[in-house]
């Protein structure tokens, strides 16, 4: 008896998906209820043993061309029925309702977090160039993406992955399996860095650390970014030479002024002096 007939029959009875551990824990269990060497023998069945048997077995049902295959999804192995013969099986068990399909922007959302994760929420908006708050959301509750950690930086912010139901949704097995998007990872997206103030207005660095490399030397002049067009400019008197002219008499008053100047220099005419008193007066 092989090894992978011994899953198969596991496989085949098992009502949910079963992962190489819990099939070896099946094993070791059926070891503990029985007295055959065999079966005792298969309860330190490694895990690469039981991987290796899985994939040979669906290769042999890939090959045999079967309505059934053996299938891994999210690490853990089932039996499914070939998507030709949905029709018939619906029309048996009838159709599970789904959730609703994810929209567009939730796919772009949900790709850049399964090529980058762990990744933060500015991180993926960076990426599409538009605010993911209602898409995250909704991913969260859809149980597409988890939180799985904080990032070093600032403000310790959340960074997301991928969940199993994930894997389960799309039907991979891990995400070695998504598809290449080389060029998705080769974007560049820039992480904040460790500043030494989070106060907004303030500078990120002390006052010595600041150069002035880029300050133009003294004695320049320096234009204006944006120049304004310049009207015409109207000359008008300096303020001296505006006080002067109003200070200025006419020249209809000038005569008059000069005539009086003359006047007030003009030395004053002799008074005739008083007689002096004489013998013949007295």
């Amino acid at each position: 008896m092989e090894l992978k007939h011994i899953l198969e029959s596991i496989l085949f009875s098992a009502q949910n998906p079963l992962s190489p551990k819990e099939l070896r824990d099946v094993l070791a269990g059926a070891a503990e209820n029985s007295e055959d060497a065999f079966i005792k023998g298969l309860k330190k069945t490694s895990f690469e043993a039981i991987t290796a048997a899985l994939e040979e077995l669906a290769r042999e049902h890939e090959q045999a061309a079967r309505t059934y295959r053996l299938a891994c999804v999210a690490g853990s192995w089932q039996f499914v029925s070939q998507p030709e013969f949905a029709p018939w099986i619906k029309a048996l068990v009838g159709h599970r309702s789904r959730p609703p399909r994810l929209s567009q922007p939730a796919l772009e959302t949900l790709s850049v977090i399964a090529y980058r994760q762990p990744c933060t929420r500015a991180e993926v908006e960076q990426v599409r160039g538009v605010a993911v708050d209602g898409v995250m959301q909704t991913l969260l509750e859809r149980n597409l993406v988890e939180a799985v950690g904080r990032a070093e930086v600032i403000g310790r912010p959340v960074t997301y992955g991928t969940t199993r139901g994930f894997l389960e949704y799309f039907g991979i097995k891990s995400l070695e399996d998504l598809p290449a998007a080389d060029e998705l990872r080769r974007i560049v997206v820039q992480k904040p860095e460790a500043l030494l103030t989070v106060d907004p207005g303030l500078a990120t660095a002390p006052a010595e650390q600041l150069t002035m490399a880029d300050a133009p030397p003294e004695g320049s002049i320096t234009e204006p970014a944006s120049a304004e067009p310049v009207e015409a400019a109207v000359e008008t008197p300096a303020p001296a030479a505006a006080a002067e002219a109003e200070t200025e008499p006419k020249p209809r008053n000038r005569l008059k002024r000069r005539k009086s100047e003359e006047t007030s220099e003009a030395p004053a005419e002799a008074q005739p002096a008083a007689p002096e008193p004489t013998p013949e007066n007295s």
